[in-house]
């Protein structure tokens, strides 16, 4: 393609995700926004921090104008935690809360191990969502991903009034090794506000509930499973889904991305009206993104690493399919880049750079990681503009000098 002169003063929508480990999606998108400014002094700059659904996506609606609120809840598998959520008021006038199973239930609370694999739980997701019903919410986003359990979704529905009981009639351990010994479900205690709640799941993945691509096999080895437990948890799935199945009433609930976060949505998709809906258009939804580009002149995104996952419908190049299908010219700028110059031109992207091609080394750009965003910002303009950066050039720090994981 060739050269785009943006004039003096473009419409820029800046829309990145976090850059894992270093900068929040709004703090990334503080950084490139600096870089566009550098480039065009008079820019009008909006800042659209995005998410995909999972990790992130509390901040996102905060950064749309979302409420932040804090509960304290049980952690995934000992202790409390003081989980951030969030609450706004929807063009209809309607509450909607907006959670994540990462706050409540994340892999970041435990020190993963087989141990921790079989015992992690959602009941603090649960206790979630029924701080949202509390507060009066009637449209609950909850955005699935980086959960240390694979339970199914049991912990969440024990927390909002569900029964999981053993042959003897006792409640079986939380986690998805207590499963194994459930033999019954008692649904009268469950929260019957659940039957009127607009509850959307969002995710990412659509990998079944069980089976070599489900839950287990697939994403519990992260969470500390050993080839014997991801089995063992496999099973209890399996015991799960027959127990959900048998109940009178039962949606369908063996659907394609059941899997995601240790198979949460199988419980609320068989015993509430719970719907699974793409990460990446919720959140789009939630931060109003096509309205931002209504009128873009230019759409920059980023993320830590642009790869081959990227190109599955991970958040900045969704956002770049929307620009690029509505004429509108996009450049990235990532930690590290690892796509080739025809995959981002079929992505939709017209010019792109990373902060470990413009730093002097991996350890700059991780120590540096808002100086090289921002010289990566302005080399990926001139690039789509069509002349080279100059070399050299140094840029001042901008505060962020935190990490960035660049793998």
């Amino acid at each position: 393609m060739g050269p785009h002169e943006l004039g003096d003063r473009p419409r820029v929508v800046v829309a990145p995700d976090k850059f894992k480990g270093s900068l929040t999606a709004a703090e990334a998108a503080a950084v490139l926004g600096a870089g566009v400014r550098r480039h065009r002094p008079r820019a009008r700059i909006r800042a659209v921090p995005l998410a995909d659904g999972g990790e992130g996506t509390v901040d996102a609606a905060v950064a749309a104008g979302a409420r932040l609120r804090r509960t304290l809840v049980r952690g995934a598998v000992e202790g409390r935690v003081r989980a951030r959520w969030a609450m706004r008021t929807t063009s209809s006038g309607a509450a909607a809360a907006v959670l994540e199973s990462a706050q409540a239930s994340g892999l970041d609370q435990v020190r993963p191990s087989p141990a921790s694999a079989r015992a992690a739980h959602s009941y603090g997701c649960g206790q979630l969502i029924r701080a949202a019903l509390d507060a009066g919410a009637t449209d609950v986003v909850v955005g699935l991903g980086g959960s240390a359990m694979t339970d199914g979704g049991s912990g969440a529905l024990r927390a909002l009034g569900l029964d999981v009981l053993d042959d003897d009639g006792a409640p079986v351990p939380l986690g998805g090794e207590g499963l194994l010994s459930a033999a019954r479900l008692d649904v009268s205690g469950l929260d019957p506000r659940l039957r009127s709640v607009r509850l959307r799941l969002a995710v990412d993945v659509r990998n079944p509930l069980h089976g070599p691509d489900g839950a287990a096999h697939v994403f519990a080895a992260q969470k500390g499973a050993d080839h014997d437990v991801r089995c063992e948890l496999d099973a209890a799935l399996r015991r799960w889904a027959g127990l959900l199945a048998g109940l009178d009433g039962a949606r369908p609930f063996l659907l394609p991305g059941a899997g995601a976060a240790g198979g949460f949505p199988s419980g609320f998709l068989a015993l509430t009206p719970a719907t699974l809906e793409r990460g990446f258009d919720l959140v789009s939804s939630l931060v109003g993104l096509e309205e931002q580009l209504a009128d873009a002149d230019l759409l920059v995104v980023g993320e830590g690493s642009m790869d081959l996952q990227s190109l599955e419908g991970k958040a900045p190049l969704a956002a770049a399919a929307l620009a690029a299908d509505r004429g509108i010219p996009v450049v990235a700028v990532a930690g590290r880049l690892a796509l080739s110059p025809e995959q981002l031109r079929g992505a939709g992207i017209r010019a792109a750079a990373s902060l470990v091609d413009v730093a002097p080394s991996v350890r700059a750009a991780q120590e540096e990681a808002g100086r090289y965003g921002q010289l990566a910002t302005l080399d990926a303009l001139r690039l789509l503009a069509g002349a080279p950066p100059p070399p050299g050039e140094s840029l001042p720090v901008t505060g962020h000098e935190t990490t960035v994981d660049c793998g």
